[in-house]
């Protein structure tokens, strides 16, 4: 098994992740009425869906799949340490997946476009569903050899890569344990770990997977690329920039999303705090001419 794939323990644990939360999600709003849910659980959920899903959207995504920045050791395990703690898989798996889906954008070969199976109703359903998770069930493991060689010859990422199950770990305990410390009591880790492990993992799970399906079927188009991705702005604040999807599709490799006014992108922000550390460096900000270049009408 190369380190780039996923083994059998690998592939349950996404899977397992990707149900089991869904259900502590569906479960969340009937037990947060009137009881099991607190300002404790409330803050350690924001305090860790942020920094998983900016170990996503800055660490695994723009740095790891697209080389939008240059980063320093420390922070480049740092990002595949908090990104693999967003239990979507491990850091080559996921960089391979998403270098693969660009090189095939919504034709045959993307792991998760919603456009294989036809535009009926039917078949949009159907191309819905695998997009924004039945691929995970479905598809056949990314040749990591092919699409993340880089990750492959790199020591750093090999381990973190080899961690991912103790990382699983890690994420949801890590709450409990903080709950339960900051209440001195068992209950207050059992609901830090229901709201701030399991639906922290759910929802982030699924605001993910909507940039891979929401966004690629609805919203703005004002860059030409050579496929469907398209700019949602309701997503932009919870994906920390990422369902500005068109303008990243138009140039794949820029640090920021949200090249527009008002688009905010909490995941440039943060890229540029690093640089302004010095901790990233060669940060690849938008060019005026090129985005001119690609505009095919005003960004709103």
């Amino acid at each position: 098994m190369v380190a780039g794939g996923k083994s059998a323990s690998e592939m349950f644990l996404v899977k397992l992740f990707a149900v089991v939360p869904a259900l502590a999600l569906a479960a969340a709003v009937p037990l947060a009425w009137g009881w099991g849910l607190g300002w404790v659980d409330v803050g350690l959920a924001v305090l860790f869906y942020s920094i998983t899903c900016l170990g996503v959207t800055v660490g695994f995504h723009r740095y790891f799949t697209h080389g939008a920045f240059k980063a320093a050791r420390p922070l480049r395990i740092a990002l595949a340490v908090t990104g693999s703690m967003a239990v979507q898989g491990p850091v080559i798996a996921w960089v391979a997946d998403h270098r693969r889906h660009h090189a095939h954008a919504d034709r045959e070969g993307d792991p998760h476009s919603p456009w294989l199976f036809g535009t009926s109703a039917t078949a949009l359903a159907k191309g819905f569903w695998h997009a924004h998770m039945g691929w995970i069930f479905e598809r056949e493991l990314t040749n990591a050899a092919r699409f993340a060689p880089d990750l492959l010859a790199d020591a750093d990422i090999q381990r973190v890569h080899r961690w991912f199950p103790a990382l699983t770990a890690v994420t949801l305990l890590a709450p409990a344990l903080a709950g339960g410390l900051i209440t001195w009591s068992w209950w207050g880790a059992l609901t830090a770990f229901f709201w701030a492990g399991l639906v922290r993992v759910a929802v982030l799970h699924h605001v993910t997977w909507s940039v891979n399906s929401i966004c690629h079927m609805i919203g703005d188009r004002p860059f030409t690329s050579r496929d469907r991705s398209a700019n949602f702005w309701p997503l932009a604040i919870v994906s920390m920039g990422e369902s500005w999807h068109n303008s990243h599709h138009a140039d794949p490799t820029c640090a920021r999303h949200g090249v527009g006014r008002g688009q905010v992108d909490i995941s440039a922000r943060l890229i540029w705090v690093l640089g302004k550390l010095g901790w990233a460096t060669g940060i690849r900000w938008p060019k005026p001419e090129r985005l001119a270049r690609k505009l095919k009408s005003p960004v709103r």
